[in-house]
């Protein structure tokens, strides 16, 4: 009796247990096959680990570390409250890319279209964002055709010029990212919505830099907070565009014709492919997400070709080169075309090799609309997963040596497909990129064809945000060349 009694205890625990121990031995889980990896602290993730790693300019570590820990095909965390399949190498950009609207949709971060506003803001998702963006491709491939692109570039040198006459020439050194950034909000300004002038300009800048700000910040929207900035300066720069918006409607009411082709009136006057005319909440968001889709990449695009150039004198005048043999065969005053762009190949290889190294754009996010198999892996439906730049660009697998500014890497073939994707791929292509191209080369040939450059800061960091830019702006030492 005795001995049962001290023993009695521990029956009673297995025969509660009984039940757990056949639970966990009959049951199979149906994520044994998730992608490996750690998903960090509860709801934090690693998001502060991946923005630590970005602010230290190396974001590309934070994906390699896991790829050799884990997986280089793909790989498990937690970022910005989801669970996130971050696809890796070519292959994962071309699962990802040839998938679109099969299996994975785009996805956007809640905090990203608060601050923008699209027209579901009280959704559960951000679909309503995607769909939005998506259906403003039928205006976009109107306005990126080869012949609207034709026009653009006389507008694009001509203000180039005069940007460079009034903000670059006057001084012995400057602030590249800064005039950068000015310039091609005055372009984007002038070709999407026909507002010219510095002060009518200034009145949508302001507000939308907050934008910037705040849609890259952690989404806390308290006073003070970059998240609550944002948010403010979407607002104010929702209301100055609505009122660009009722003047425009006006002016086309009243002489029936826009004299201008900018996007702003062709989307006031054409339906959308559905045979729908856009309303203004629509029309509005589509302005904000052009103004921060060709504003801040193009920028870093352009800052950091001429870093390198600034700082390989040999890859400088090969440019230089090519860009003058280009102005020595245009009359006084004449602007530049089509063909003269078609004549920059080597500059355009130059471009290229910065952005590999310099990435204007970091990636961006899918939504799993079902449970799908990638490398072995599972990833089950409501998942998000992330392509980016850094499982690829410098690569060593893709692009020997590849902290070497190397132009040469884009001469013929050029890289392996899928391993140079600056501009995504897939349905969801840049459609700007051809517009982003010879925005790029334009303003490339006006600055070499004026100044020698010369690096203020040789080792200056590279911050990884929205886009990739220069932690004190590049100041570069300018020294026109002799006549």
């Amino acid at each position: 009796m005795d001995l049962f009694s001290a023993y009695l205890p521990y029956l009673v625990a297995f025969c509660l247990s009984l039940p757990l121990i056949i639970f966990v031995f009959l049951y199979k889980p149906s994520n044994t096959k998730l992608p490996p990896g750690k998903m960090g602290l509860p709801i934090i993730g690693e998001s502060i680990e991946y923005g630590l790693a970005a602010a230290r300019g190396n974001p590309q570590g934070f994906i390699a570390d896991r790829m050799t820990q884990y997986s280089p095909d793909v790989f498990r965390t937690s970022l910005m409250g989801e669970n996130m399949a971050v696809m890796c190498g070519a292959a994962g950009n071309k699962f990802l890319f040839s998938n679109e609207n099969k299996l994975v949709k785009s996805w956007w971060p809640r905090s990203v279209y608060k601050v923008l506003y699209f027209p579901s803001p009280n959704d559960k998702d951000s679909s309503g964002a995607a769909d939005l963006m998506m259906n403003m491709k039928s205006y976009l491939i109107e306005f990126v055709k080869p012949d609207a692109l034709q026009q653009y570039i006389p507008v694009m040198d001509s203000m180039a010029r005069e940007h460079i006459d009034m903000d670059w020439a006057p001084n012995r050194e400057v602030k590249v990212f800064q005039l950068v950034q000015k310039y091609t909000f005055a372009l984007a300004c002038r070709l999407f919505m026909y507002i010219q002038g510095e002060e009518n300009i200034a009145k949508i800048a302001h507000p939308f830099h907050l934008i910037v700000q705040g849609f890259m910040s952690v989404p806390i929207d308290l006073p003070g907070t970059g998240f609550n900035r944002g948010i403010k300066g979407g607002k104010m720069i929702r209301e100055e565009i609505e009122a660009v918006i009722k003047r425009r409607r006006t002016e086309l009411l009243e002489k029936g014709v826009s004299k201008v082709p900018d996007l702003l009136s062709r989307m006031l006057l054409s339906p959308d492919e559905k045979g729908r005319h856009l309303n203004d909440i629509e029309i509005n968001s589509y302005m904000v997400g052009l103004l921060l889709a060709s504003h801040d990449t193009t920028s870093s695009a352009i800052t950091f070709t001429l870093k390198y150039l600034a700082l390989f004198p040999d890859v400088h005048n090969k440019v230089l080169k090519e860009q003058m043999e280009i102005a020595q065969s245009k009359g006084p005053g004449e602007l530049l075309n089509w063909s003269d762009i078609q004549k920059m190949k080597y500059t355009w290889c130059v471009a290229r090799e910065s952005m590999r190294l310099a990435p204007p754009a970091q990636g961006a996010f899918r939504e799993a609309t079902t449970d799908f198999t990638f490398a072995g892996f599972t990833i089950p439906k409501g998942w998000k997963t992330h392509w980016c730049v850094h499982s690829t660009h410098k690569n060593p697998k893709y692009f020997p040596n590849p902290e070497k500014f190397d132009p040469s890497r884009f001469e013929g073939k050029g890289p392996e497909p899928y391993t140079f994707v600056p501009f995504g791929g897939g349905p969801r292509m840049c459609v700007g990129k051809e517009y982003a191209r010879l925005e790029i080369l334009v303003f490339i040939h006006n600055v070499v064809t004026k100044f020698k450059l010369e690096t203020v800061l040789e080792n200056e960091k590279i911050l990884f945000g929205l886009s990739a830019l220069p932690a004190k702006g590049l100041p570069i030492r300018l020294q026109p060349h002799q006549n």
